[in-house]
């Protein structure tokens, strides 16, 4: 997922929310003061896929719109000519396991302190949380912009 690039790789988890945008602005500035390329990953899973329950959602995901709007989301966030350089990655499967996988070999792995669950007042998301404690590379962690 990624090993192929030559060269520094900054991987980026991202899910629509304030803090992960924040960690994407990051990525891309470290990836450019080091030379380095940007990975932005998106995971999606059908939820109950673990457990015994049944599925909540249509099992018909649409993978092509979801790049698409990850595509469209970092075209928001860094603008057409930035977001052309980051590489968009869709992977179905648990976000820390997508995240931590991507990030074999990887310079940094980056992702917001929070994402879009859990609960509002809470200082660091359980995914942040789990790949800090688990990735093999140096861990990111960034809270969203204030205004």
């Amino acid at each position: 997922m990624g090993a192929e690039t030559s060269g520094p790789r900054v991987v980026v988890g991202v899910d629509g929310s304030p803090s992960s945008h924040a960690a994407l602005r990051w990525a891309v500035r470290y990836a450019g003061l080091i030379g380095g390329t940007v990975e932005a990953v998106a995971a999606w899973d059908l939820p109950g896929a673990y457990g015994w329950s049944a599925l909540a959602v249509d099992a018909d995901f649409d993978e092509a719109v979801a790049r698409q709007r990850l595509n469209q989301e970092l075209n928001d966030v860094l603008g057409r000519e930035e977001a052309a350089s980051a590489g968009a990655l869709v992977v179905r499967g648990n976000t820390v396991d997508v995240l931590l996988t991507a990030a074999e070999g990887a310079e940094a792995l980056v992702v917001g302190s929070r994402g879009r669950g859990g609960f509002a007042r809470a200082l660091l998301g359980s995914v942040s949380q789990h790949v800090a404690q688990h990735a093999k590379c140096p861990v990111v962690i960034v809270r969203p912009e204030t205004r």
